[in-house]
């Protein structure tokens, strides 16, 4: 995953939903959330830092020229004496002035390959920023995607309670039609109403639910919440992932890369620490004027001005052992992004495996709860012909519908499961595409 797929996103996908009753896809959803997550623009600006440091400037490598002026007027009091009285001078207020100006530029030519340690360590820090992007990128899409295949599960259990709903109420239409006949009394009637006012009450909770998921989902997508969205679809699970596939591509994943680059930053920093034990030669030029004048004294004005040349070598010799500690402390920081590396390969590695068995099993599951569904749908067709023949009690019904009601729960859930596991492997492997 690269910046310049979330910038192609970002162009090419302009769609808002600031209306009411707006049919949202799965692809709007990621390319509204790719373009307006927080946690997407602080990862861009982190980037756009590192890679604006990334110069042989910010290094150090580069010669600074400085240009210093600096004009002085003073007012002072003159009292010389000599060995011939009559040029004795005894004067106040005399005026006087210093103009002092140089243009200087140095350049560092030896400090210990210090200059390219740092140049090579702000190399790598764009890169490990370049490298959370992609996470950032891959866990936003990750959220979204579950999110929307959450309201779309909610909205699955509410298409079964409709069914049972509309069960409910043939059930009923059927007990009247008896007790005009005298086939059936009011303690029948009586049950299938309750029954179905309790189903009504599990819709209204239901849709409260729904209506939670997508408050959710537009909080994720940065939208406001008050927003009407319309979602339609349904769950398919990829069904064909791959274990050794996930388990190579994990190893490459953003959060590892991100943290081999914090080794090498860390090792760098070393390399720059051990630097300061070491001499540094630099070279320096510029022009320098100075005129100063005067109304009395012994000089009335005096100007130098001329170009210089210089070599200065500074050499440490002790500092309170400062270096040293600086260089115990940049060892220890590299042993501890080793060890931050290794909980992060471990933690893959586990959340790759676990995510698996739950992958795989809920797969094999789904294949019996398809059928179990489809079973439990034909029994209750079969009950209410029955029972409208007279040939089933009530119980029966009743029984036949929430044995529906339960499997269409359990496939729905199942396959939400699979496909909650599909995408963390995916988001393991770094490969969500929007």
């Amino acid at each position: 995953m690269r910046l310049s797929i979330l910038s192609f996103i970002v162009v090419v996908t302009s769609c808002q939903i600031g209306y009411s009753q707006n049919r949202l896809s799965l692809s709007d959803a990621l390319a509204i959330a790719l373009k307006n997550s927080y946690n997407i623009q602080l990862a861009k600006n982190n980037l756009e830092i590192a890679s604006i440091n990334n110069s042989v400037g910010i290094a150090g490598g580069l010669p600074t020229v400085n240009a210093t002026v600096n004009d002085v007027e003073n007012i002072t009091s003159i009292n010389q004496q000599f060995p011939d009285p009559s040029r004795n001078i005894t004067r106040t207020g005399v005026a006087s002035n210093n103009l002092n100006a140089n243009i200087t530029a140095g350049i560092i030519l030896f400090n210990g390959f210090r200059v390219k340690a740092a140049q090579q360590r702000l190399a790598e820090l764009q890169k490990m920023n370049q490298d959370m992007l992609n996470a950032q990128i891959q866990g936003t899409m990750a959220a979204v995607i579950t999110s929307y295949y959450d309201v779309v599960r909610q909205q699955n259990l509410l298409t079964t309670i409709d069914k049972s709903i509309e069960v409910s109420q043939q059930r009923i239409d059927i007990i009247k039609s008896r007790k005009e006949v005298g086939l059936a009394n009011n303690a029948d009637l009586y049950q299938a109403q309750i029954d179905l006012n309790a189903l009504v009450q599990t819709k209204q909770a239901q849709q409260l639910v729904i209506d939670q998921g997508k408050t959710n989902l537009l909080n994720l997508i940065f939208v406001s919440p008050d927003t009407t969205v319309v979602i339609k679809d349904t769950i398919i699970v990829d069904d064909q992932i791959k274990f050794a596939q996930i388990k190579s591509l994990a190893l490459k994943n953003p959060q590892i890369s991100a943290a081999e680059q914090q080794i090498k930053i860390n090792q760098l920093l070393e390399r720059e620490t051990a630097a300061l034990r070491v001499p540094t030669l630099r070279a320096s030029t510029g022009f320098n004027l100075t005129n100063t004048k005067s109304a009395a004294g012994f000089i009335l004005e005096n100007r130098t001005y001329g170009p210089f040349l210089g070599v200065n070598l500074a050499i440490p010799i002790y500092n309170g052992l400062i270096n040293k500690k600086q260089m115990q402390v940049a060892e220890i920081n590299t042993r501890n992004a080793k060890v931050q590396r290794d909980q992060f390969l471990l933690n893959i590695e586990t959340g790759a495996v676990a995510t698996y068995q739950a992958y795989a099993n809920t797969l094999a599951q789904l294949k019996t709860a398809k059928e179990n569904q489809l079973l439990s749908k034909q029994l209750l067709d079969l009950v209410m012909q029955r029972f409208q023949l007279g040939q089933a009690t009530i119980v029966d019904v009743k029984l036949a519908q929430q044995s529906f009601e339960n499997e269409s729960y359990r496939l729905v859930n199942l396959s939400f499961t699979a496909k909650v596991a599909e995408i963390e492997l995916k988001r393991l492997a770094n490969i969500i595409e929007p």
